[in-house]
This record gives C-alpha cells, sequence and structure tokens, in this order.
C-alpha cells in the first residue's frame, strides 16, 4: 500500500518511499508555474514515485525559458490535473502536494527554504527552518535509473 498518494480519478501517483528532499521553494520557476508565493516541493528518487497510466499524461516542459530543461511537467490527458514533474534523466520525481492531489494533511512538511534571495523583495522566512539560496547544501543528485 503506498504511503503517499496523488493524481487524479485517471491517472494515480503513489510513493512508498520517504522524499529524499522536502522543501518550501522560492524559486521564480515554482512562483510562474503554480501562482504560488513560496511551493512546497518534495524529490522522490525516480523509481519511488510511481504512475499507473503513463500512457495518459501529456508532457509540457516545466520551465518555459528553459525549454529544453531536465524537468517536465505531466498533465492528465483527460481532465488536465498536474500530476508530478518527471526528469528526463530519471533521477527524480517531484510531487507538490498541495497541487497534484495529495492529501497534504498527511504528507510530511516541509524541512527548510530553498532558493530564497534577498532580490524576491520580500523578508527571509523566521519560521525556525533553514534558509539557502539553492538546494540544502548536504543534498545530492541521484544516480539516473537505469
Amino acid at each position: 500500500m503506498a504511503t503517499y498518494k496523488g493524481g487524479c480519478a485517471h491517472v494515480h501517483v503513489t510513493a512508498a518511499a520517504e522524499p529524499i528532499d522536502n522543501h518550501e521553494c522560492h524559486c521564480n520557476v515554482c512562483k510562474a508555474v503554480t501562482g504560488q508565493h513560496t511551493t512546497h516541493v518534495a524529490f522522490f528518487n525516480y523509481r519511488d514515485l510511481r504512475v499507473d497510466h503513463p500512457g495518459n499524461m501529456k508532457r509540457v516542459p516545466f520551465n518555459k525559458d528553459n525549454p529544453g530543461g531536465p524537468l517536465e511537467i505531466c498533465l492528465c490527458s483527460d481532465c488536465g490535473a498536474v500530476l508530478m514533474l518527471d526528469d528526463r534523466q530519471k533521477r527524480i520525481r517531484v510531487a507538490v502536494p498541495n497541487v497534484m492531489g495529495y492529501d497534504v494533511a498527511t504528507f510530511p512538511k516541509a524541512t527548510y527554504h530553498a532558493f530564497w534571495d534577498e532580490g524576491k523583495g520580500y523578508p527571509s522566512p523566521r519560521d525556525g527552518r533553514p534558509v539557502y539560496g539553492g538546494l540544502r547544501p548536504d543534498f545530492a543528485w541521484p544516480k539516473p535509473a537505469a
């Protein structure tokens, strides 16, 4: 049985493993894509986030300014629901709990703030979680799945 379940009525996304990274993102791409001031983002090892009907997904670039970049937004071909971010390099898959159909109350909370900088025009977060200008310093990208 899956620990975390997201997706929509047509495509189910599940994870039985814990995220390898779990942060509150302040990057401009997340802001543009979600329309949120900050976005709770969870990275999973590529094989740990599974999709039951991958053929029922439409893929679009995550970053409109870098359409050839590694991340793609996966949408349900039937209803248009946002399902996950998929890494073309097969290192990670990404869940955004409040956008991708997860039970936010049971999803682990973000452990730090990522991609914050003074140029954002708002004060540094003061909720006790670490704040970094990128991903946490000890984060290591996983090797691509075979």
